[in-house]
């Protein structure tokens, strides 16, 4: 290994009540894969703030190429090579791919009008494109894209600056397994060209594939550290959490029910010439697979009346379902978990009592005004009930951590007594501890009689958690599998159009 491009020694950070970082060294190497994981709030976000020149530390020491600061600027940084794919998503939806990735760094023609050379960049972009393997061109409208899609854009945009080091912030937190494969792919390749990546992820199958060292962070400071040799999952949470986590899969407390959800016959937009079956019975996780593009996160909405279900019949416990709003779905029982909780799930600004009052304010109101005291008696009760760890309910939603924002999103939800809920990708961006209460919460819900269809591209979720698994191909169902069937090779298989399943 050659010497280290980047050395962080003793870096602190504190803001007013809270020690975000405790002393925190790091190093990586050229053409090095650093693994960082740890939970929401063990500081990893603001190591990175300091590390991209957002904010700068009150105590420590920073080199890039031997050179030492006691602070980088953004412009440092974007000078010394560091390029960041941000978890949060920083696009323009009203530009073209092109624009996006070069903004700020616009070729001009056209003399003194200095007009952007749209052609130039479109042809700069297309080796970027190929190297990713993306399924859209420098042309296309960044608000046409899907939340996989654009997650594909972040990474454009850091790999047009030829950076020495890139650094990766839940990259595939929206990827599928064939873009997240693609993606570990243009890993190694960066490796191989001598480009340093530090790789943030709670998916620690991914940190265990593609990382040369991993360095663990609990409560901001280092846990520890794993050479390569020594990675494995097990070996990671301990220093996380500082405890073993039980096995994922529990099983359902009594066989399931009589179907909650029949879907029958289902079109949606996405895929008009083809029909979705299935099936979600009381008591039971049906896990929903499929690649990007076969239809999940369309049916999800048809069925909660976002979107326009074409033609097909929907039950709710036997009795069929006029799906022309969400409200119409919400008065029968069905529930929506978006993909993305913090556009469609949440208002960030306001408090996470109110977030939660807000399916239902009817019941929370007297005479026709909402009471605040009983928005905040029914969030209370949530917030012990699920462990939302906010100091009060009158807290912003917005300043949770991911954990504790999906929790909100399950509390106003739970607090109408659901039926069916349809949950798209849960866990997405939390750490390995939440998603864990995340389970557990889904298990008591099933056993309590709610029917679970959870949608996820996280394969060793839907093999742990589901108790069935349908797979989506193309706009229908390729296939099922019980729980004896369940293996990433079958999934697959079904996902891409095989009815052959391994033995």
């Amino acid at each position: 290994m050659t010497a280290p491009f980047l050395e962080l020694v003793g870096i602190r950070k504190s803001y007013p009540g809270v020690l975000a970082l405790d002393g925190v060294s790091l190093s990586v190497a050229e053409g090095e894969v650093v693994g960082i994981v740890g939970e929401n709030g063990a500081g990893k976000s603001t190591l990175m703030k300091v590390l991209g020149g957002v904010v700068a530390p009150d105590a420590g020491v920073i080199r890039t190429d031997g050179v030492e600061r006691r602070a980088l600027s953004v412009s440092d940084a974007m000078a010394a090579g560091i390029a960041f794919v941000h978890q949060e998503l920083n696009l323009f939806e009203n530009l073209d791919v092109a624009a996006n990735v070069f903004i700020g760094r616009e070729v001009l023609a056209g003399g003194f009008l200095k007009l952007v050379d749209t052609r130039t960049l479109h042809r700069r972009v297309l080796p970027l494109l190929e190297r990713l393997g993306c399924d859209f061109g420098p042309d296309t409208m960044v608000d046409s894209l899907s939340l996989a899609q654009r997650q594909l854009v972040e990474i454009l945009k850091a790999l047009s600056l030829d950076a020495r080091l890139v650094i990766m912030d839940e990259p595939t937190s929206s990827l599928t397994i064939a873009e997240t494969e693609r993606l570990l792919r243009v890993i190694a390749g960066l490796k191989a060209d001598g480009v340093g990546v530090i790789f943030i992820s709670h998916r620690l199958a991914e940190v265990e594939r593609c990382a040369d060292r991993v360095v663990v962070l609990r409560d901001g400071s280092v846990a520890g550290e794993l050479d390569r040799e020594h990675i494995d999952h097990a070996a990671m949470i301990r220093l996380m959490i500082g405890r073993e986590l039980k096995a994922r899969y529990v099983p359902p407390a009594q066989a399931p029910g009589a179907p909650a959800l029949e879907v029958i016959g289902a079109r949606t937009r996405l895929h008009p010439g083809r029909s979705v079956d299935l099936t979600v019975r009381r008591g039971e996780i049906l896990g929903l697979a499929g690649l990007v593009g076969s239809g999940r996160t369309e049916l999800a909405c048809a069925l909660f009346g976002i979107d326009r279900l074409l033609e097909g019949t929907v039950r709710v416990d036997g009795a069929p379902l006029d799906i022309h709003h969400p409200r119409a779905a919400i008065e029968r029982g069905l529930y929506l978990v978006p993909e993305d909780r913090k556009r469609c799930g949440l208002l960030l600004d306001v408090s996470v009592a109110e977030n939660i009052a807000l399916p239902d304010l009817r019941a929370y109101a007297s005479r026709g005004l909402v009471s605040t005291a009983a928005e905040r008696t029914g969030a209370e009760r949530q917030k012990r009930s699920l462990g939302i760890r906010v100091p009060d309910v009158a807290t912003a939603a917005g300043t949770l951590s991911g954990g504790n924002q999906q929790k909100v999103v399950l509390a106003k939800w739970l607090a109408m007594r659901p039926r069916v809920i349809i949950l798209d990708e849960p866990t997405r961006g939390i750490d390995v501890g939440s998603k864990s209460d995340i389970y557990t919460l889904l298990r008591a819900l099933a056993d309590s009689g709610v029917a679970i269809l959870m949608i996820s591209s996280d394969m060793e979720e839907v093999i742990g958690v589901a108790d069935r698994i349908a797979v989506m191909h193309e706009g229908r169902i390729g296939g099922e599998l019980e729980r004896a069937q369940f293996s990433e090779q079958n999934v697959l298989r079904l996902a891409v159009g095989s009815t052959a399943l391994a033995a």
